[in-house]
C-alpha cells in the first residue's frame, strides 16, 4: 500500500537500507567534514555575494541559482500577477456548449468552431516548446526563468483546455488534432512557427555570436509579438463572436482565461526582447521585421479565408484580417518599432469588452480565491 508520507517506501527494502545507513553513518559532523575530499579547501573557499547590477538577461556569468537581489523586478511582478489567473478546464460548465453544438450551430459555425480548436491545439504546444526548450535555458537571470516556468505550465493548461472542449463536445479527436497536417491553410501558420523554433533549438547555440544572437532575438520577437500577440489574440475572436450571441459560452469563458495568459506572455516576451536589445547594444533589422509582418499577414489571410469561407452572423474573413492588422500595429507600438499596417481599423470594437472578464468568479463556491483580483489588472 502506498504511503503518502513516504511514497517510495513501498518500493524500497527498508531493512537493507537501515543496515547500510548504520554501517556508513558518521559518528559526528566533524567526521563527515574530514571525510570529504579536499575538505579544507571547501571550508576555506568563499564566494562573492551576488550583485543585482551584475545580472544579465542572456550571456550573464552570475549565479543563476540565486533569485534576489532583483535586477528585473518587473519579471517577478509578471509571475505574481500570473498566479492571480488560475483555473482548470474542469472548473467551467460546458453543458450548454454540448446543446449548442448539436442543436443550435449552423454548418458554417461548426466549421469555424472545429478549425479554431484544430489550430489552437497544436499552437499552444509549439508555444510551450519554444519557451521551455528554446528560450528558458538561455536566460541567465532566475526571475525571468521563474515566470517562464509558469508560462510553460500555462501553455500546458491551455492545451488541456482545448482537449477538454474537444472531448466534451464529442468531436473526433484524431481528426481534429490532425487537421493542421492535412489542411494547408492551418499548416502554413504552424510551419512558419516551427521553422522559427527549429532555428533556435540548437543545443550549441552561442548567443555571444552576433549572427546567432540576432536570430534568437528575432525568433523570440516573432513568438511574442506575432504568434502569441496577434495570431492567438485574433484566433479567439471567432469564438467570442459566438459568445456574443449566447452560443458556446463555456468554451468562450475558457478562452477568456487563456487570453489573459497570452496577453501577458506576449507583453513579457516583448519586454525581454527590448531589454536584450538594450543590454547587447543591438539594432533590430527593419527588413527582417517587414518580412515577418508580411509573411504573418499572408498566413493569416489564407487561414481566415479558409476558416470563414462562408461568413457567420456578425463575423467574416475581412473583419478577421483587418483585426490582425490592427493588433499588429498595437504590438509594434509596444515594441517601439514601426507600425506594419498604417491606418488599420478596429473592426471589432466590441472585442476588448467581450474578451475581458470583469466579474467575480468563485468556481462553484469551492474556492476562496475570487477572480476579481485578476480582472483588476491591465491585461493589454
Amino acid at each position: 500500500m502506498l504511503d503518502w508520507n513516504d511514497p517510495i517506501a513501498s518500493f524500497v527494502d527498508t531493512d537493507a537500507v537501515t543496515k547500510t545507513n548504520e554501517a556508513t553513518k558518521p559518528k559526528n559532523t566533524a567526521e563527515l567534514v574530514t571525510d570529504l575530499p579536499n575538505s579544507s579547501k571547501l571550508l576555506s573557499e568563499s564566494l562573492a555575494p551576488v550583485r543585482a547590477e551584475d545580472k544579465r538577461i542572456i550571456n550573464g556569468e552570475g549565479d543563476i541559482n540565486q533569485l534576489a537581489p532583483f535586477k528585473y523586478p518587473w519579471a517577478w511582478n509578471y509571475f505574481l500577477n500570473a498566479n492571480k489567473n488560475h483555473w482548470t478546464p474542469l472548473d467551467v460548465n460546458m453543458t450548454k456548449d454540448i446543446q449548442d453544438y448539436n442543436h443550435r450551430l449552423t454548418t458554417e459555425e461548426k466549421h469555424v468552431y472545429e478549425n479554431v480548436l484544430a489550430y489552437l491545439t497544436t499552437s499552444d504546444i509549439l508555444a510551450m516548446r519554444n519557451i521551455g526548450l528554446a528560450v528558458m535555458e538561455k536566460m541567465t537571470a532566475p526571475e525571468l526563468q521563474i515566470y517562464q516556468a509558469r508560462q510553460v505550465f500555462e501553455e500546458a493548461m491551455h492545451t488541456w483546455t482545448y482537449q477538454h472542449c474537444i472531448e466534451t463536445i464529442g468531436l473526433d479527436q484524431s481528426e481534429i488534432y490532425n487537421r493542421y497536417r492535412v489542411v494547408p491553410e492551418i499548416y502554413q501558420k504552424i510551419k512558419m512557427a516551427n521553422d522559427k523554433l527549429s532555428s533556435v533549438m540548437k543545443p550549441d547555440m552561442d548567443l555571444k555570436n552576433p549572427d546567432e544572437l540576432d536570430n534568437f532575438v528575432h525568433s523570440y520577437l516573432f513568438f511574442a509579438g506575432v504568434f502569441e500577440g496577434c495570431w492567438f489574440y485574433n484566433g479567439f475572436s471567432p469564438i467570442f463572436s459566438l459568445q456574443r450571441r449566447g452560443l458556446m459560452t463555456g468554451t468562450a469563458e475558457q478562452l477568456q482565461y487563456i487570453m489573459r495568459d497570452e496577453v501577458m506572455h506576449s507583453g513579457f516576451g516583448m519586454r525581454v526582447v527590448k531589454e536584450i536589445v538594450k543590454e547587447e547594444n543591438l539594432t533590430l533589422d527593419e527588413q527582417r521585421l517587414r518580412d515577418m509582418w508580411d509573411e504573418s499577414e499572408a498566413a493569416e489571410i489564407t487561414y481566415a479565408n479558409y476558416l470563414l469561407k462562408e461568413p457567420i452572423l456578425g463575423y467574416n474573413a475581412e473583419d478577421h484580417i483587418e483585426h490582425f492588422r490592427f493588433i499588429a500595429n498595437r504590438r509594434a507600438r509596444q515594441m517601439n518599432i514601426f507600425e506594419p499596417f498604417p491606418g488599420a481599423e478596429n473592426r471589432l470594437a466590441w472585442l476588448d469588452e467581450q474578451a475581458n472578464m470583469r466579474k467575480e468568479k468563485n468556481f462553484f463556491e469551492t474556492r476562496v480565491t475570487e477572480y476579481q483580483t485578476g480582472a483588476a489588472l491591465n491585461w493589454d
